[in-house]
């Protein structure tokens, strides 16, 4: 019988993907760790290999086809020890489909075809629980012929007058009730439950008729979408802006950098400035937390989310015990990280697990902004431009220095106001006095 192949959840969020394209074909014998084909997650395109051997007796999914639900058939494999004689003829989701009759019966092939479809079709039944009872719980009151043209037409008999003695609904009544009538108070009732069907789901916004071009939404964007709009319906958010002198982080940083230049190692703002938040995390556990329903998950090490920019949207590779790994590891493995986040080429747990995350947008110009939480972390930190501002010196001298505005969005129902302003305190000193992070 052959094994069927099914599409692989490749990252803990993937719930469907792309078959972006197929490296084998019909009749092609593989072997367990043979590439068969290029997936495109919400995140990366990543190979999938094949677990056991025999030959490729159909491809069920055509590569390009969007949308694939994880644990749907893609592929038929034939063992070796299988006859090579035709399989009968799949289904979409890769069931074999009804088999001929035996002769031996009498009973045709249609016939085990339609018993088999017969489930399918629903039935006569009843008018449905709904409308055999008011909202109050008073039973409809209705007559046996009323009620079976109600359950022919759909016609919900809660929400239909009776015109009968007593009010008893008649023939009469439900021919003038419209199909899928209901009454306004089980309308009502039903509303809360369904509002989040229908905020998932908006009305596509009409383009107007001004000349354009459109482009599909990548597996990646629509993750981001569906993501980002979670967090903020979701997560109240609380943010917390401090601005902070950058001169002497600044100054180690050429220091530092002298120091390296000989290993190939350039130590950026950023990297320092994920070392600086990890720290922070680790003085000011009460920000080191996950909120879930039931429980708050407090973490012993700082693993920080860093933001990266690319041709399909965010993705935020992580510098898993930045809290303790020197300068020279975060910078080097960023890089990497950066360069195959570009690439799509990730594997899902360096972008997946991060307890808080950093997005930097000051290379940009941007001088201060209020980045969106991703859940289930309870913090990110959003990084300004540093520029030259007037500032008050230690010795209460007017002079001029870098400065850089930050703000931490926290999850309120994990994270007080009191303990995020404790983490921002805690940053700003780090950052200003970049040594003691170091120690």
């Amino acid at each position: 019988m052959p094994i069927e192949i099914k599409m692989p959840a490749l990252s803990p969020t993937m719930e469907e993907g792309t078959l972006a394209k197929w490296l084998v074909k019909e009749g092609d014998e593989v072997k367990s760790g043979d590439i068969m084909a290029e997936i495109e997650t919400d995140k990366a395109t990543m190979e999938f290999e094949a677990v056991d051997e025999g030959r490729i007796a159909k491809i069920m999914v055509a590569e390009g086809t969007d949308g694939v639900k994880v644990g749907a058939v893609i592929a038929l494999l034939e063992g070796e020890d299988e006859e090579s004689a035709p399989q009968p003829a799949a289904t979409k989701e890769g069931a074999p489909a009804a088999a001929p009759a035996d002769a031996d019966h009498g009973k045709p092939a249609d016939a085990a075809v339609a018993r088999e479809e017969k489930p399918a079709t629903p039935a006569p039944a009843p008018a449905p629980a709904p409308a055999a009872a008011h909202q109050d719980g008073e039973r409809v009151k209705a007559s046996p012929l009323a009620r079976r043209i109600a359950a022919d037409k759909g016609v919900d008999l809660s929400g239909v007058t009776g015109s009968g003695p007593n009010g008893r609904i008649v023939k009469a009544d439900v021919e003038k009730a419209q199909p899928g009538a209901a009454a306004p108070a089980a309308t009502a009732a039903a509303a809360p439950a369904e509002a989040p069907a229908v905020a998932a789901a908006p009305k596509p916004a009409q383009v107007p008729d001004i000349p354009h071009e459109t482009t599909k939404l990548s597996n990646m964007r629509k993750t981001i979408a569906r993501r980002l709009t979670e967090s903020k319906q979701q997560v109240p958010h609380i943010y917390l802006t401090v601005d902070v002198q950058l001169d002497k982080l600044l100054k180690l940083r050429g220091e530092l950098n002298a120091g390296l230049e000989a290993r190939g190692v350039k130590l950026s703002v950023n990297d320092l400035l994920i070392k600086a938040l990890a720290v922070s995390l680790i003085q000011v556990p009460k920000c080191n937390v996950m909120f879930t329903p039931d429980q708050l998950v407090s973490f012993h090490r700082a693993d920080i989310s860093v933001a990266v920019s690319t041709p399909e949207g965010l993705i935020t590779p992580v510098i898993t015990e930045a809290d303790s790994a020197s300068l020279s590891s975060i910078s080097t493995r960023m890089k990497d990280l950066a360069a195959r986040a570009r690439d799509k080429k990730l594997k899902p747990e360096e972008f997946t697990g991060g307890t808080a995350s950093l997005s930097n947008m000051g290379m940009f110009g941007i001088k201060q902004f209020e980045a969106v939480i991703n859940p289930p972390q309870g913090m990110i930190l959003a990084i300004g431009a540093g520029d030259k501002r007037p500032w008050v010196m230690p010795d209460g001298s007017l002079g001029v220095a870098s400065i850089m505005s930050a703000t931490g969005s926290f999850d309120h129902r994990a994270i007080d106001g009191a303990d995020g302003a404790q983490l921002m305190q805690a940053f700003k000193t780090l950052v200003e006095n970049p040594l003691s992070m170091l120690a």
